[in-house]
């Protein structure tokens, strides 16, 4: 049987989006850490959508979504999808003399996969660092220390910025200068100091003589 063949095809698709998710975490796009930043300000409707949001979080848990990274649940769920797809479609070969349908497969597979993942990662959360559990607002992060991690900050045109919050945790940011003629480079330090809807304005360390960031 060939992994590329048309009834494998979704499993060799599961197997490349895996790769591809791997590659990315290891150039450092990707992170373990939280790499979402959420406003969780509680507004005037919070209360409307609490019961919704308790049942989605029960549902997360029995996933094993919030015991670790979402990026590792992800790698370890379309690992699985596509070794037990392609299992069954080796079985059914052998059984019957042909594979199955592939989405009938694929069916079959993620069925399985999805309990499988949630049992698997149960270890996996002594080992490996979680997400992001404890909430903090955009606003918090605002008078905190950051890097530039990729590309050039200048007015207009922001950067990707690495800052930890209170709670020790990453987050990945978009900078730009607060001084419109300031530039700020890859591996430049910097205090946030504002920030507009999505976009925080730092003020480089060399500028205002910070100490280095921890």
């Amino acid at each position: 049987m060939s992994l590329f063949s048309d009834y494998n095809m979704p499993f060799a698709i599961a197997l490349g989006i895996m790769a591809l998710l791997g590659v990315l975490q290891v150039v450092g796009i990707g992170s373990f850490d939280a790499d979402v930043d959420l406003d969780l300000d509680a507004g005037p409707d919070a209360s409307a959508v609490s019961g919704s949001a308790g049942i989605g979080g029960a549902i997360t848990t029995l996933l094993g979504l919030g015991r670790v990274p979402l990026l590792v649940w992800l790698i370890v769920f379309l690992l699985l999808f596509a070794l037990i797809g392609l299992s069954i479609q080796a079985f059914a070969a052998d059984l019957t003399g042909s594979p199955l349908y592939s989405w009938l497969a694929a069916l079959f597979s993620f069925g399985a996969s999805v309990p499988a993942t949630s049992l698997i990662v149960r270890p996996l959360a002594r080992i490996i660092p979680q997400d992001e559990t404890t909430a903090v607002s955009l606003d918090s992060l605002v008078g905190r220390r950051a890097k530039i991690t990729n590309g050039r900050s200048a007015a207009g045109y922001p950067a990707r910025a690495s800052v930890r919050d209170r709670h020790g945790h990453v987050h990945y940011v978009m900078v730009e200068p607060h001084e419109g003629s300031s530039e700020m480079h890859e591996g430049d330090e910097l205090l946030i100091v504002r920030r507009d809807g999505q976009t925080f304005y730092g003020v480089a360390q060399a500028e205002r003589n910070l100490s280095p960031v921890t």
